[in-house]
């Protein structure tokens, strides 16, 4: 079951550019991360709608922006993935300037929501996005995703070494562990979201 909320949601678009994107107003959540983070099941496990963002096993499906409203004013947004190996150079940079760009000008964006595997977070990529988006002043929230991979002892290790590493790296994203298989930590992540799209 997803939040009453959430259940509004459908598909709105999806843009391979810029100029593609819909009217910038109100209020949106993005997601980002590695391919194969977890990016795509994560949105689907908090909206409660199996199907809604597609996933795979092959890395860099996600290759466009893909917008999700829950009304004309609230929005979520599917980002490509980063770290890509099987993307034509071109495209890949494509990719990344769409991103960057739209990070950086989308003013209807309110928080960034970057997806890790618990079992190989903050890589040196994951490093990248969280300094570029501290640089721009984007509030982050990050999920710890899979941790039904490990034990929970294991799971709250990998979180105090991320969050360890976070204070090394002088960065103050919150941080949680999440895994759309069990639901565990699902409620806090919608609530963060919900925070952020209606904060006035």
């Amino acid at each position: 079951m997803g939040s009453p909320v959430f259940s509004l949601i459908t598909f709105l678009k999806s843009a391979a550019q810029l100029d593609q994107l819909p009217t910038d107003q109100g209020a949106e959540v993005a997601f980002i991360g590695r391919s194969n983070s977890g990016k795509s099941t994560a949105i689907n496990s908090i909206t409660g709608k199996k199907g809604l963002a597609k996933t795979s096993k092959t890395p860099g499906r996600t290759q466009l922006l893909n917008f999700f409203q829950i009304n004309e004013n609230l929005r979520l947004v599917d980002l490509p993935g980063y770290g890509f190996a099987s993307v034509p150079p071109r495209k890949k940079t494509n990719w990344e300037k769409n991103i960057a760009d739209y990070l950086k000008l989308r003013k209807s964006l309110k928080g960034l929501i970057v997806t890790m595997d618990i079992r190989n977070p903050l890589k040196e990529q994951d490093q990248a996005m969280l300094a570029w988006a501290s640089y721009y002043q984007i509030p982050v929230y990050i999920l710890l995703t899979k941790a039904d991979k490990l034990t929970r002892h294991q799971a709250e290790n990998a979180l105090k070494l991320a969050s360890q590493q976070l204070s090394t790296l002088n960065n103050v994203s919150e941080i949680q562990i999440f895994s759309a298989t069990k639901s565990i930590g699902l409620e806090r992540i919608r609530n963060k979201i919900l925070n952020w799209l209606y904060l006035k």
